[in-house]
């Protein structure tokens, strides 16, 4: 039998280098494989606020920001004293059969902070659990079965959300999903009133503006799809695990329009990066529906949601957003870095669109016109959809020490997710470096057609295996 080391600073001494070989042998190497592709196989040692670190001490920009988890930035210190302050208080954590003062707290915290409509919360563990939660009390409350979902929607990846993804590359393999489950264009108000027209819709689950892709509704959309929700009988849920807690400039994203939706659903930032957390958050109407009766009290639920040390992450988490005026730094440093990248429109032909909310951005990439650049463009398009988005991804980490992701699978879109206490500094550093690998990317020159050919080669022999 494997013998453990006798204690967590043991372990990471005399392990340190081998966290791929253990994820290629125990975990995902497939993982590896898009890792090692990519140049991203750094020995990641230590997180500081918007950074990572490597072992021989470089530190990356973390554009990425752990899918916004990180809002608050890596190893933030008073979450830290938070956390080792419940370890010494030694509470009674999860009677089951029973309440504690803390999960209390943050429900109260929460629900101050949302709109008049929202009087509870329901904890959860994640945000695909926050969703498969909104799906159950929306059927539960309304007796209905139908939900609605936008077109290109990302909601998890357990089966209930999954059956609300709008990418194929997620769904593929792991039907029948949820029955009852339809989709309808983002941004078409007369295809969603003609759903829910049938008045048989419990809900519609749709994200602000949509994770993958950084795609905002048109003006006027979501108000009018509240209006027809409500006019329809159906619930209105906003999903706001991505796009909550100051990401767009706002404590909640659908403040930009004035929303007041029956069901939001909060995860990923809460956490301070340190606990897994979830909540759906409902209006009292939603919650007494679902639990009406005692012998209904605990009807949903999970074993662990809404644990003492998530309750502590989360009410951590919500002073220090308050404390260091985050929201409304997410507000400023976006305008800032719209501002910086907006022009690159105008001056690269690849560049197709700038766009984002807050400190939630995105660049999306086209094909350039003619002759050979077009020809090397169409190469790499031809090895995998989407892959010429890496010509701006690679050379970001390995010349500019720059850490960034696509924005979904296929897509020629570069979505930035930047810890909220990211320095106005670093904002003008990403500016700089991304224009440097545009203007690159633009001439289709000599390094980036290697760079090209050699993503589309690494991509054809994982296809193969």
């Amino acid at each position: 039998m494997l013998s453990l080391p006798s204690s967590l600073a043991d372990m990471l001494g005399a392990r340190s280098g081998e966290a791929m070989e253990l994820n290629d042998r125990y975990l995902n190497p497939q993982l590896g494989r898009i890792v090692r592709t990519l140049g991203f196989d750094r020995e990641w040692v230590r997180g500081e606020g918007a950074h990572l670190i490597d072992a021989e001490g470089t530190r990356y920009l973390d554009l990425l920001s752990g899918y916004g988890t990180f809002a608050v930035g890596r190893n933030h210190p008073d979450i830290i004293a938070e956390l080792h302050g419940l370890l010494d208080a030694h509470t009674a954590n999860l009677p089951q059969l029973g309440v504690s003062l803390l999960p209390g707290a943050l429900a109260e915290a929460l629900v101050a902070r949302a709109p008049e409509r929202i009087a509870a919360m329901v904890p959860a563990n994640t945000g695909t659990e926050a969703v498969e939660g909104a799906i159950k009390l929306a059927r539960a409350a309304t007796g209905r079965s139908r939900i609605l979902h936008a077109e290109h929607a990302f909601h998890g990846l357990t089966l209930g959300s999954l059956s609300l993804n709008g990418d194929e590359n997620f769904r593929d393999g792991f039907g029948p999903f949820l029955p009852d489950c339809a989709a309808v264009p983002f941004g078409d108000l007369e295809a969603l009133r003609g759903e829910l027209a049938r008045e048989d819709v419990a809900a519609l689950i749709v994200e602000p503006i949509q994770g993958k892709g950084v795609n905002i509704p048109p003006d006027g959309y979501l108000p009018a799809a509240q209006a027809a929700c409500r006019k329809y009988g159906a619930l209105f849920v906003c999903d706001e695990v991505q796009t909550g807690l100051g990401r767009t400039g706002r404590f909640f994203a659908l403040e930009h329009w004035g929303l007041d939706p029956d069901i939001i659903c909060v995860a990923k930032a809460l956490s301070g990066g340190f606990v897994p957390i979830g909540g759906v958050l409902v209006s009292a109407a939603v919650r007494d529906r679902v639990f009406d009766g005692m012998e209904r009290g605990v009807r949903h639920g999970s074993t662990v949601g809404g644990n003492d040390f998530a309750a502590v992450a989360g009410l951590a988490t919500l002073r220090v957003i308050e404390r260091e005026g985050l929201v409304a730094r997410a507000a400023e440093l976006g305008e800032l870095l719209l501002s910086l990248t907006r022009p690159l429109v105008d001056r690269y032909e690849i560049v197709r669109d700038v766009r984002g909310m807050g400190l939630m951005w995105a660049i999306e990439l086209g094909a350039p016109t003619g002759g050979r650049r077009r020809a090397v463009w169409s190469a790499i398009e031809r090895a995998q959809t989407g892959l010429a988005a890496q010509l701006l991804v690679v050379p970001l980490f390995a010349r500019h020490q720059i850490f960034i992701q696509v924005a979904g699978h296929r897509m020629n879109v570069v979505k930035a997710l930047p810890a909220l206490v990211v320095e106005e500094s670093e904002i003008h550093r990403f500016a700089a470096a991304l224009e440097d690998v545009v203007a690159d990317a633009d001439r289709m020159g000599g390094a980036v057609t290697r760079l090209g050919w050699d993503l589309a080669r690494g991509s054809a022999r994982a296809l193969r295996r």
